[in-house]
């Protein structure tokens, strides 16, 4: 499972890069928003993946 966050800010381009867990991408989201007042909203994007195989 990966999560990253992007801040939609008008103009902001803000994006906390893939991360392996969700503390992490809030903690990004937290230091934006401190060094960008306003910046306080995110879009929040989980991916996960599926591994199969084929049965012979």
């Amino acid at each position: 499972m990966t999560y990253e966050l992007f801040c939609i800010a008008p103009d902001c381009e803000g994006e906390s890069a893939p991360q392996s867990g969700q503390e992490a991408a809030q903690d990004w989201a937290l230091r934006h928003t401190g060094l960008n007042p306003g910046h306080a909203l995110f879009r929040r994007v989980f991916t996960d993946h599926a591994r199969v195989s084929r049965v012979e």
